[in-house]
C-alpha cells in the first residue's frame, strides 16, 4: 500500500524501495534536503538495495531532482526509472545519466 512520505509517494519499500512523486506531472518547488533526508532514510530503515523512482505521468523533472536522483548511487543501491516521459528520457541521454541508472518502461495495466 503506498504512502505518503512529505514530497515522496513510497510504493514499495524494502530491499527493492519503489517511490514516486504522486504522479505530479512536473515536478518542481521540491524541497531537495527534505527529499534526500527521507530517501536516506528509508534506504538505512529498509536495507534497501535497489530504489527505483516511477515517473509514470511525469512530464518534466528538474535539473537538481535529476541530480538527487542520481546522488542516491552514493549510497550503495542501485538506481532505476521507470515510465519516464520522452522529454526526461532526451535529458537522460544527453546528460548521459542513463549510462548510470538503469531506465525501464513497463505497460501500466489502464483502470
Amino acid at each position: 500500500m503506498a504512502y505518503q512520505a512529505g514530497c515522496l509517494t513510497i510504493y514499495q519499500a524494502g530491499e527493492l524501495t519503489v517511490v514516486g512523486f504522486g504522479g505530479q506531472d512536473a515536478v518542481a518547488n521540491l524541497n531537495l534536503a527534505e527529499c534526500r533526508d527521507e530517501l536516506v532514510k528509508v534506504i538505512k530503515e529498509h536495507n534497501c538495495k535497489v530504489l527505483a523512482f516511477d515517473l509514470t505521468g511525469v512530464k518534466l523533472i528538474p535539473s537538481g531532482t535529476l541530480g538527487l536522483i542520481a546522488a542516491m548511487r552514493n549510497l550503495g543501491v542501485t538506481v532505476h526509472i521507470y515510465n519516464p516521459s520522452d522529454d526526461v528520457r532526451d535529458v537522460l541521454e544527453i546528460t548521459k545519466l542513463d549510462t548510470i541508472i538503469e531506465v525501464h518502461e513497463v505497460e501500466i495495466p489502464q483502470a
